[in-house]
């Protein structure tokens, strides 16, 4: 059975249209932050392409104490809540803590599960309660398979509207690698299967206290997972990724955007056919 997904004005499914998952990893401030959702909103018009915003206010998982994380929530949904004001694109934003669920709720449109909180299973509880759609990452560290049980936590409050998101797999150390089986696996679930283009190019910790990445594979292995079936794609964007105070190193600039959409929306059309 097909599961489609409402967020905001916008419906995902597995039958429906390409769509995009896209912002800045981390909100370095409000005037970069609302620059990119302004530049996404009007590539996703352009390109009729449904488009939903995604940044984190806070990143609490870097790999060094020193790592920049974000604004905090407050500040943080502050800013979330005016890039839906003034663009009207839903909102994505990931949460790591419990007791954050239900302020991160009155402003998300879609609340996120991060890949490394993948089986905590009182998060993903709170999460799916709170009626908002979830986004689950599957974690690095698991196999496709396995997301049916987490799939279960959070269809045991009575949620439905889950997307679940593909972003590689740990390949020795500071390495990932991307088998595009995972992509027909979760298909089998049911619910609508995003690729994350850019962190699954990502060297986890592989430039010693931060994490790297080879931004020239996000083109190749996105447009290999739309034509495996992925319904959707998440990606990080920058102005100028090589000054981005969080995963610059797997971040596609903004130049290379709607090129690599258009590729991708028309991959989607032709496997749909």
């Amino acid at each position: 059975m097909e599961n489609s997904v409402t967020i905001g004005q916008l419906t995902i499914s597995a039958s429906g249209p390409f769509f995009l998952i896209a912002g800045p990893c981390v909100i370095e401030d409000e005037e970069t932050t609302l620059q990119i959702a302004d530049f996404l909103r009007e590539t996703g018009d352009k390109l009729a392409i449904p488009t939903i915003f995604k940044s984190s206010y806070d990143k609490a998982n870097r790999t060094s104490l020193g790592s920049f994380r974000g604004p905090g929530i407050q500040k943080g949904l502050e800013i979330l809540q005016k890039v839906k004001e003034t663009t009207g694109l839903p909102i994505l934003s990931d949460v790591h803590r419990i007791h954050d669920v239900e302020m991160a709720a009155e402003v998300l449109d879609v609340i996120q599960i991060p890949a490394f909180l993948c089986r905590q299973t009182d998060l993903i509880v709170a999460a799916a309660r709170s009626g908002r759609p979830l986004n689950i990452k599957k974690g690095q560290f698991i196999s496709p398979y396995d997301i049916g049980p987490i799939i279960d936590k959070a269809t045991s409050s009575g949620n439905r509207r889950i997307l679940v998101t593909e972003r590689g797999a740990f390949f020795g150390y500071n390495n990932l690698v991307v088998d595009m089986r995972s992509i027909a696996v979760l298909k089998g679930f049911g619910f609508p299967v995003v690729f994350d283009a850019t962190h699954s190019v990502q060297l986890p910790g592989g430039q010693g206290t931060c994490s790297g990445g080879q931004r020239e594979f996000v083109g190749p292995l996105s447009r290999a997972a739309v034509a495996a079936g992925a319904d959707g794609v998440f990606m990080e964007v920058h102005p100028n990724p090589d000054r981005a105070l969080c995963d610059g190193p797997n971040s596609l600039p903004l130049c290379d955007v709607e090129r690599l959409l258009q590729m991708l929306k028309d991959i989607h059309g032709l496997v749909r056919c």
